[in-house]
């Protein structure tokens, strides 16, 4: 199992996003490479800067969705849509919600394999890291907080 991992990790990803905090947040940098394989996607996510608890118990724990839109502009991101979401699901079974990202000293990380989309599905739609957790519960996206951090999905060159 562990060397299928590494396989995937020598190839070059199908797409990226380049993740870039909003005006209130602009020292949020990361990326999201995204490596379509036959029976799945995966996501293999890095993300520096993020901000840090307020409380001995408040760690960071950022909701991390796909959304719909294709824009990363302007304050809280209003062209970035809501999750992705093609088959109509209740939350949390959009397609686009993805595992939360949890902070440690600024810095995230993130791997995992998902059935939910296509690497084409998502092509030039945007990655979006909110201020705080996804309670898995509240309709229609999870109460996740504002958008602090956004990137556009784009396909990579192949050789």
């Amino acid at each position: 199992m562990y060397n299928n991992f590494l396989s995937f990790l020598r190839e070059k990803p199908q797409a990226i996003a380049c993740i870039k905090g909003g005006n209130d947040y602009p020292e949020i940098n990361g990326k999201v490479y995204f490596y379509q394989k036959r029976c799945g996607v995966l996501v293999v996510t890095e993300v520096c800067n993020l901000p840090k608890g307020k409380g001995k118990c408040d760690n960071g724990i950022f909701a991390f969705h796909i959304h719909s839109g294709s824009e990363c502009k302007g304050d809280d991101f209003p062209e970035s849509g809501t999750h992705f979401n093609p088959a109509e699901c209740l939350h949390p079974y959009h397609a686009g919600d993805m595992p939360p990202l949890f902070n440690c000293n600024g810095y995230a990380f993130s791997a995992f394999f998902t059935d939910r989309f296509n690497v084409k599905d998502v092509l030039d739609k945007v990655v979006i890291i909110h201020s705080g957790p996804d309670d898995f519960t509240t309709q229609p996206s999870g109460n996740p907080g504002e958008k602090i951090a956004c990137g556009k999905i784009i396909k990579t060159l192949q050789r």
